[in-house]
């Protein structure tokens, strides 16, 4: 009588491992989703609420989404097309409210975070998994977006959905992954050139990295004090336009919304005519300190 025995081989550790990551991964791709969900959600609510309030709602709630996920592709980068014009010519919005672009990325880059933090009830992915399976769950998200956006006011441009979108979501994941891995400085991918690899490491690089980034800051801080000091100085001015661009309380609401937003964009702007170069006023017109040359193609108030 011969004992016959098994002789198959044992799961390995890798094996386990990586069947083990598999909810971890489908978790991070479901944060993805998520975050993109609730930023969608968030810009849908501030329309809807300003819609409900407007005595004259020129659509129904339907188009009021469609804006709403025109708005959150805005904040992306994403240009968009106006179809509704006075000359009956599609225009172009191509002038992203920097503002916008905070709640979007905050939550892309807090998904990834979260998605690589230790956990005693599941296995942590990988960084690169991590990355990859957060940025294709917000990414899905925001295809649907576009595709519904696309029958609405605000059409997106497809080509700038397409190179905007993924490179904004990529780049807040990716910060959001070396957040969650302790903002490590090195090393850098393999694919870098190794002289430059080595450039970057050194300590006179970070420092001037770091300098440019505070000198950068120091001007926009400039140009923020140059824009309140505009703004209190020409204060009738200022008045009669914001009472002039609407009428009942809902639209100034919305029109001061919108200031908000782009005080980041108006920042930068007077950071620019500060330094000298100015800035542009549509597109034959330029404002520096020194003069104004061109026509400025601005228009006539109220609207």
């Amino acid at each position: 009588m011969t004992q016959t025995t098994d002789h198959s081989p044992p799961f390995s550790a890798p094996v386990l491992l990586q069947g083990g990551r598999r909810p971890a991964l489908a978790a991070c791709l479901l944060r993805g989703a998520i975050a993109a969900g609730l930023g969608l959600g968030t810009f849908a609510v501030l329309v809807i609420a300003l819609w409900i309030s407007s005595p004259y709602p020129d659509s129904g709630p339907n188009g009021a989404l469609h804006v709403a996920a025109g708005l959150w592709l805005l904040a992306h980068g994403t240009e968009l097309v106006r179809s509704e014009t006075l000359s009956g010519q599609p225009a172009p919005i191509g002038i992203v409210p920097l503002l916008l672009v905070v709640l979007p990325v905050w939550l892309a880059h807090r998904a990834a975070r979260d998605g690589l933090l230790p956990a005693d009830d599941r296995p942590r992915p990988s960084a690169r998994g991590a990355l990859c399976a957060v940025s294709l769950g917000y990414l899905l998200v925001g295809a649907a977006a576009t595709v519904y956006a696309a029958g609405g006011p605000l059409a997106p441009d497809l080509l700038s959905a397409v190179l905007h979108l993924p490179l904004v979501t990529a780049a807040a994941v990716g910060a959001g992954v070396w957040t969650a891995s302790g903002r490590p400085g090195g090393p850098l991918p393999e694919w870098v050139p190794a002289r430059l690899r080595k450039e970057l490491a050194r300590t006179r690089v970070a420092v001037a990295m770091r300098s440019g980034a505070a000198g950068a800051l120091t001007l926009l801080g400039g140009g923020a004090l140059l824009v309140a000091a505009s703004m209190v100085w020409n204060a009738d001015a200022t008045q009669d336009s914001f009472l002039h661009l609407a009428d009942v309380w809902s639209g100034r609401l919305a029109v001061l919304m919108l200031g908000l937003a782009l005080v980041p964009n108006a920042a930068a702007w007077a950071a620019a005519y500060g330094l000298g170069p100015g800035f542009a006023l549509g597109t034959g017109a330029t404002a520096t300190p020194l003069a104004l040359t061109g026509d400025p193609a601005l228009p006539h108030f109220p609207l």
